[in-house]
């Protein structure tokens, strides 16, 4: 793992990651702007209260695209398995 020296809404972090140092920056950068946008909604906010409501968004964003894989998922293997049944139709009627 390497060492990364970052910045999160104006906090520095040192933290370790097994990821490239693009992709550490990528992360960073979109926390950062979703902190940003979040902040100009709620300029009275705290940095603690703009940092729990950027992690429930993301946490949202997660189990939202999770959701959309899951459904993908089953309905692939439910074409899979109508394929399979197909083919298997077919080979009996050979």
């Amino acid at each position: 793992k390497k060492r990364f020296d970052i910045k999160v809404m104006e906090q520095e972090f040192s933290i370790l990651s097994d990821k490239g140092d693009e992709y550490v920056e990528r992360v960073v950068r979109y926390v950062n702007e979703r902190a940003t946008e979040t902040r100009k909604v709620l300029q009275e906010s705290t940095n603690l209260g703009i940092a729990i409501l950027v992690a429930l968004n993301i946490a949202d964003e997660l189990f939202e695209e999770r959701g959309k894989r899951d459904m993908l998922s089953n309905q692939v293997e439910s074409r899979t398995a109508k394929l399979i049944d197909y083919i298997n139709m077919k080979e009996h009627m050979l």
